[in-house]
């Protein structure tokens, strides 16, 4: 198949979750024989800190400067679409979407940020990347979050058609890898500053800091302020590019994943962090939410750390013991939780549509019969 898309960014994983998802995403659906067409408006902060230029795999990325610019191609490059798809936090999604929805080819929304829609949709709050009718008109939309995320985008935004396409994470770019000295800690964080994190990053982060004042502590993200609250034994790497990854895990003892607030309130929210993690056989601690244990086994592959002393008791444990665990985890991403086993459940969903669809027309066309 040919399958456009329209993206927030896949060229640049500066200050978001997006791009990383993409690429192995696009990789499987390569790999498969689909070609991609990804469009993404260039904007200077995602110029200025780019770490992809060509689409992996047979793609292609189209870079515009502005809607206006690129308006025909994009029309083009839809009608020879067999699938189109515009996805959440997209600059243009709602110009995208009146072009995708006069399509002849299968019409996708695909919703990187289901909490964080819903979210401002009960509060009342615009959301940019959708038009007034909602989500009724595609013929699929995709979730990043299951459980009743799934239900509130039927009830609260009109889809039709609803599926979970969860994270995942790419095992030849994410897996494990030699320790690095500048990387060295007791416990990292790997996460962009999120304000709805900060409470959480306090308790599972901060505190057990201070509270080790002679261990190392490392955060590894963007955004965060030089006033940002700390301690001597917590160190920053600024940006932290998805090649470094393997080592920045490697160089740790455990590694600690914190989630959205309103991702964690929603449940079943994998970020792809807890993955990439998994795949480069890292200890991870984790903050819980509902439907965690359907990804992981918490006590065998993970652990869930609810305050400071459970982050403090997980670093007491023996570097053995954490190893096996890391093991376990590794081993149970690299089973269900790929770019290219996403990849194939996204062709299947696809293909479920596809029969749904045409015998819908041949249903009304027998009825006009």
């Amino acid at each position: 198949m040919k399958i456009t898309i329209f993206g927030l960014t896949i060229s640049s994983s500066w200050g978001n979750g997006h791009a990383a998802l993409w690429r192995g995403l696009c990789r499987g659906l390569s790999d498969e024989g689909h070609h991609i067409v990804f469009f993404e408006r260039d904007v200077p902060y995602y110029a200025g800190a780019r770490d992809l230029y060509e689409m992996p795999g047979d793609g292609e990325l189209v870079l515009y400067p502005s809607w206006e610019d690129v308006r025909g191609r994009a029309k083009r490059e839809i009608a020879e679409s067999d699938v189109a798809i515009v996805t959440s936090y997209c600059p243009d999604a709602i110009v995208a979407s009146d072009l995708i929805l006069d399509s002849a080819g299968i019409s996708v929304f695909y919703d990187l940020d289901s909490p964080v829609t819903l979210s401002r949709h009960a509060r009342g709050e615009v959301n940019f990347y959708i038009g007034p009718r909602g989500l009724a008109d595609f013929d699929l939309v995709l979730s990043y979050t299951g459980g009743g995320a799934l239900e509130a985008l039927r009830r609260d935004l009109g889809a039709r058609r609803v599926a979970p396409l969860y994270g995942h994470v790419d095992p030849d770019r994410h897996r494990p890898a030699e320790p690095r000295n500048a990387y060295r800690a007791d416990l990292s964080y790997l996460g962009n500053y999120a304000a709805d994190r900060q409470a959480a990053l306090q308790a599972l982060f901060l505190d057990p800091a201070r509270a080790r004042p002679h261990g190392r502590f490392l955060i590894g993200g963007a955004q965060y302020t030089h006033d940002f609250p700390g301690s001597r034994n917590i160190h920053f790497v600024r940006h932290l590019p998805p090649g470094e990854h393997p080592a920045f895990f490697a160089s740790s003892r455990a590694t600690l994943n914190i989630t959205r607030a309103d991702m964690a309130h929603m449940g079943w929210c994998p970020s792809g962090h807890l993955f990439e993690a998994a795949a480069c056989e890292a200890a991870i601690l984790t903050d819980g939410w509902e439907g965690l244990d359907a990804f992981f086994t918490p006590e065998r592959e993970l652990l869930v750390v609810r305050n400071s002393d459970d982050v403090l008791s997980a670093l007491d444990r023996s570097d053995e013991e954490l190893k096996r665990m890391a093991a376990r985890g590794r081993a149970r991403v690299l089973t269900e939780h790929t770019s290219k086993r996403r990849a194939l459940e996204m062709l299947a969903i696809l293909e479920s549509v596809r029969r749904a669809t045409r015998t819908n027309h041949e249903q009304r066309w027998a009825a006009e019969a």
